[in-house]
């Protein structure tokens, strides 16, 4: 732990003109030095190069692709995968730190980085065999592709195991129909993880495989990008598969084994999310700071009133609290354990309190809080999805009561 850290209002800069101050922001705590330096490359780049272009992209609906080759270049589309596969071999508390440095600046950026790693190489690092994972995650990991993971469909969301799209052995091929939504990097992405039925008579989740498909292969048809409340600088589209050919070895893990893939790839990809909406709501709190401390009204600095140092109290405290279910997450995953109920957690409190903070940042900042020239306006905006994706909050609460009263799942 840090040394001293009485009087919240000295620790977040309050009465300080500029702002906060980055050096004690209650994120050192037992961090192991590698991962010190890590986050401080991360949130060097992401103030440098993220934040004077998110309200562009966020405008513009794209990440550039220069961008995307400087995240590449720093490692981040591999934090995940191991030096063996030319990654950076950093574990999801690496993964956890990165995303949040991203987040605080742009939320839609840290998701396509959520959907690269922890759901594209996430599924290819638990399931593929040596001879996917040689041929694909070094591409990933150099950013030479993007990766995009498709499971949800139009008629199937929370009730991910009622998918419908088909998968159909002809000879050394898998032949897929069907369509995917909302698959974020869609327009982007070199390859998809695409979960299919293959066993039409198995029960709803036990005849379900993945599989591994490149861009070019016929039949694969790319929608146009959806037109998003927030998130909007990462691209979401419609996925349809007419005749989809795929060869046999792009199989990815065991057949009709993919579903129960699926589900520990979502959870260890809510870390992911968790940590996003962690940055989130911290660039809520140091936006509201910094606005507080130099906005005057009755005479005095807003921060100066109590109502105001209330609100930025809840939202210090609950960041705080978020960050730390998220790395107990993170930390129980890099150590080969089960993170089911703690990932349901950070992620159900993480996702509901960005949102929170969020709100408040707005009302701190009052009129001006609602111009797109307010960085808080966009985080609120990119903050809702928090809760939806990878298992809306009502999902997530229903995982944790199975756990609690040990309930088997569906």
């Amino acid at each position: 732990m840090q040394g001293d850290r009485s009087g919240l209002g000295q620790r977040v800069g309050w009465g300080v003109p500029g702002g906060i101050s980055n050096t004690d922001d209650g994120m050192d705590y037992d961090l192991p030095d590698d991962m010190k330096t890590l986050r401080e490359m991360a949130r060097k780049f992401a103030g440098e190069v993220i934040a004077p272009q998110a309200r562009k992209w966020d405008r513009e609906s794209a990440i550039p692709p220069e961008a995307i080759k400087q995240i590449a270049e720093l490692g981040f589309l591999g934090v995940l995968v191991p030096e063996e596969y030319d990654g950076a071999g950093l574990g999801y508390l690496g993964m956890a730190i990165v995303m949040e440095e991203v987040a605080r600046h742009c939320g839609g950026t840290a998701l396509m980085l959520a959907a690269h790693n922890g759901l594209c190489c996430g599924h290819l690092l638990l399931a593929a065999s040596d001879e996917q994972k040689t041929k694909y995650l070094p591409a990933l990991a150099r950013g030479e592709h993007l990766g995009a993971w498709a499971l949800t469909e139009p008629s199937s969301g929370s009730d991910a195991a009622a998918l419908t799209t088909t998968a159909v052995r002809e000879g050394d091929d898998w032949v897929l129909n069907g369509s995917k939504i909302f698959i974020t990097n869609g327009t982007t992405a070199g390859v998809f993880v695409v979960m299919a039925r293959t066993d039409p008579d198995a029960s709803k989740s036990k005849g379900i495989s993945a599989f591994i498909i490149e861009r070019d292969t016929p039949g694969l048809i790319i929608g146009a990008k959806e037109d998003k409340l927030g998130m909007r600088a990462s691209d979401t589209v419609l996925l349809t598969f007419e005749d989809c050919r795929v060869p046999a070895g792009n199989l990815c893990g065991e057949l009709n084994g993919g579903f129960l893939d699926a589900m520990k790839v979502l959870e260890r990809g809510r870390i992911s999310i968790g940590s996003l909406s962690v940055g989130l709501a911290r660039g809520a709190l140091e936006e509201s700071t910094q606005y507080a401390a130099s906005r005057e009204q009755f005479g005095k600095p807003i921060i100066r009133h109590q109502t105001i140092q209330f609100m930025l109290a809840d939202m210090a405290t609950e960041t705080d609290a978020a960050r730390l279910l998220v790395q107990r997450a993170a930390l129980l995953q890099d150590a080969g354990q089960s993170s089911k109920i703690e990932s349901a957690t950070a992620k159900l409190f993480a996702s509901e309190m960005a949102t929170r903070a969020c709100l408040n940042a707005i009302q701190i900042h009052g009129g001006y809080g609602y111009m797109k020239d307010c960085p808080v306006e966009r985080y609120l905006r990119d903050a809702k999805l928090c809760e939806i994706g990878e298992g809306s909050s009502q999902v997530q609460r229903m995982i944790i009561a199975n756990e609690l009263l040990q309930i088997p799942s569906g």
